[in-house]
């Protein structure tokens, strides 16, 4: 999927929250081993070595491997920024970092517009590829755009069957914000558990998480799941070779819940640091 810097991003990469140690960087290698080429990260899922670790012993070469990492609330603030940074490509061991996210908009620190012109200033610089945002509201990213004439490339947000977020997706759409999608399978296996992703999943002989992950490309929706589990990332990766017709589309999105988020995790009141 080509972004509005021109760069572009695999439809669909790997989630690595809550792995750490021996065990992120054995999913990611393995992850990469069959055929994923992006890798999900951030500064407070605590395991930024251990993914740089799995894409040094992958053996696939750097410029083929995109690593996406995300700014902590903590460092928030145009000098702290820049050094978040330096620390985040020193644990992950790359020159550069292609995708490059504040983490949540924090809006009761003020600072997401100070701290989104030093992202500019990165990737100016040459240490960031891409630049964009994760848990932004459309007013938050109305903001940075007025306030620094630069869109994010990307806006990565929760976004399920329970919670598809249409209005959010609309505005990217029109804006040119690629959408990522975190938790994209929902919360165990509640979302997978519907007759409606069911129904589909019997319809084209794949399982119900495909049937969902599918969704998300036919929402133009990158999703990035989490698994470790070799057998499980190959079916993850492997969505490409069926289509669903519209009306499955409308009955997985018409899972929508007023209550469909995990966790209650409203950025204009939930904050992380």
């Amino acid at each position: 999927m080509r972004l509005n810097d021109g760069n572009e991003i695999p439809p669909l990469g790997l989630g690595t929250y809550p792995l750490k140690g021996a065990e992120a960087e054995k999913a990611v290698a393995s992850a990469i081993d069959v055929g994923y080429r992006h890798i999900d990260t951030a500064v407070n899922y605590r395991n930024e070595e251990a993914v740089g670790r799995g894409v040094a012993a992958s053996g696939i070469p750097r410029d083929q491997i995109q690593v996406a990492t995300k700014l902590p609330g903590r460092d928030h603030g145009f000098a702290e920024t820049l050094a978040s940074c330096e620390r985040s490509r020193a644990a992950l061991g790359v020159d550069y970092i292609d995708l490059y996210l504040i983490h949540w908009p924090n809006p009761s620190v003020g600072k997401y517009v100070e701290t989104w012109r030093a992202m500019i200033e990165l990737r100016d610089r040459g240490l960031v590829r891409s630049i964009g945002v994760s848990n932004f509201t459309e007013e938050f990213l109305t903001r940075l755009v007025d306030e620094t004439g630069v869109t994010p490339a990307v806006n990565q947000v929760e976004l399920h069957p329970y919670f598809p977020q249409a209005e959010l997706r609309a505005f990217h759409a029109a804006n040119g914000i690629v959408t990522e999608a975190w938790s994209p399978l929902g919360k165990n296996s509640a979302v997978r558990s519907e007759s409606a992703v069911g129904a589909a999943a019997e319809a084209h002989g794949v399982t119900p998480a495909q049937v969902v992950l599918r969704w998300h490309l036919q929402l133009d929706s990158v999703p990035i799941p989490k698994s470790g589990d070799t057998t499980r990332q190959k079916q993850n990766l492997d969505v490409l070779g069926f289509e669903l017709p519209a009306d499955e589309v409308a009955a997985i999105t018409a899972l929508s819940r007023p209550d469909g988020r995990l966790f209650g995790g409203d950025p204009n009141t939930h904050e992380e640091m």
